[in-house]
């Protein structure tokens, strides 16, 4: 009888998990050489669909991420077939244990298994199996924003914001790993029931500008805990005074929130910038500051491009196109957002550019995540930034003056 390896015991582990209905989540990282080169790794998730449950796979690659669903019998065969030759490694979590597939450098592999110190109460048997979220349903401060009711449902018309809370926490969760920010297999990443982490790293410092409601900061200081000092920026001082009585209220040691607008010149260090909805310029103000800042990892999502639309001057071969008024302010947003990436390429960060909800709950559902790295930026980048600014006709463009790079010759 041929011995059991490490994979062929991770792979059962995962199939045990995923036929009792107990995976939390997955993680596989590593790829393996012949695999697709912009392969990054992959998560796997449960979900419920009217079908019926099944697994999510977020593939993430370097410019962009692919997100299947598959039922449970053929996603068990998918992962066994994964391990058999695209992904090294791998990071299974129940909620009784976690599992953790290593192959190191000479081609040696190893498992090891680590048991939950107390196990949850048994979950009910019925086909109505809530979904497993990042953030719990039940969350105290997500009843007290009024997300949701007493009994960890979302309230009438706030389930597209729901949606966006456990969406936007699963891409920083991955965002964080693909950064450095947080190591993606290893001991000092821990993870309990809910997925949450835990590191004995020094805390991450975090910055959500025009963060409104909160929403979105409360979930980034749900998700990090006591590994994170979380900063929530507004300019309406009622919404800063109500956001701080919900932190203190709900026992967020290191989440505050501060009257202010966004600035470009922000003097405290940070680690991870975000801003989502922007308005307008205020997005490239927000990537300023955590440049300024030495933010290794930025994450907006833009809004209402209109700096750009006003300069706009159609090539020949676009005119007749861009004479229709839809067609002009989509332009705008692809040839803004797209020079604010190429604009993050030349200050040294690697840039993808990706939906991050469904177009259903908003038009502006487009994220710009980047991440600083310590490689020479090439001249040649620069010039096909001019060369684009040149195509489209921009000759100013607010990030552009931030950062000191001239668009034009």
């Amino acid at each position: 009888m041929t011995a059991s390896t490490a994979r062929d015991r991770f792979t059962a582990l995962v199939r045990t998990a995923i036929e009792q209905g107990t995976l939390v989540k997955l993680t596989l990282g590593k790829p393996l050489p012949g695999a697709d080169p912009t392969l990054r790794n992959l998560f796997v998730r449960p979900v419920t669909l009217k079908t019926g449950p099944h697994l999510s796979f977020l593939w993430r690659h370097a410019t962009r991420d692919i997100t299947k669903n598959h039922p449970p019998a053929e996603a068990a065969d998918e992962i066994a077939r994964l391990l058999d030759g695209t992904f090294g490694d791998g990071h299974l979590f129940t909620p009784l244990q976690t599992a953790q597939l290593q192959t190191h450098p000479d081609g040696q592999q190893k498992l090891r298994i680590k048991n939950a110190d107390t196990a949850p109460a048994p979950t009910s048997g019925s086909h109505d199996r809530a979904k497993s979220h990042a953030i719990p349903a039940d969350a105290r401060w997500l009843r007290a924003l009024g997300v949701t009711n007493d009994r960890g449902q979302p309230r009438e018309g706030m389930a597209p914001k729901f949606r966006q809370i456990q969406k936007f926490t699963e891409l920083l969760q991955s965002l964080l790993i693909e950064s450095g920010l947080r190591p993606a297999d290893d001991s000092s990443l821990q993870s309990n029931h809910n997925g949450y982490f835990a590191s004995a790293e020094r805390p991450l410092r975090i910055a959500d500008m025009g963060c409104g409601k909160g929403y979105l900061t409360f979930a980034t200081a749900a998700l990090l805990g006591d590994t994170a000092e979380v900063i929530g920026v507004e300019r309406r001082a009622d919404l800063v005074e109500l956001c701080n009585k919900l932190a203190r209220e709900n026992r967020f040691a290191r989440l505050s929130f501060e009257q202010g607008d966004i600035t470009p010149d922000r003097a405290d260090p940070l680690d991870v910038l975000i801003a989502l909805h922007a308005c307008d310029t205020a997005t490239d103000d927000a990537l300023a500051a955590g440049i300024h800042a030495g933010a290794r990892l930025l994450v907006v999502s833009p809004c209402c491009q209109k700096e750009v639309r006003k300069q706009l001057t159609a090539p020949p071969v676009l005119a007749d196109a861009l004479s229709h008024g839809i067609f002009q302010e989509r332009q705008a947003e692809f040839a803004t957002d797209a020079l604010r990436a190429q604009l993050l390429e030349c200050a040294g960060y690697r840039t993808k550019v990706f939906e991050f909800i469904s177009p259903d709950h908003t038009a502006k559902n487009l994220m710009i995540a980047a991440i600083r790295h310590a490689h020479p930026v090439p001249a040649a980048v620069r010039e096909r930034l001019r060369a684009f600014a040149a195509f489209y006709g921009i000759r100013e463009q607010r990030l552009a003056r931030h950062l000191d790079i001239p668009l034009h010759p």
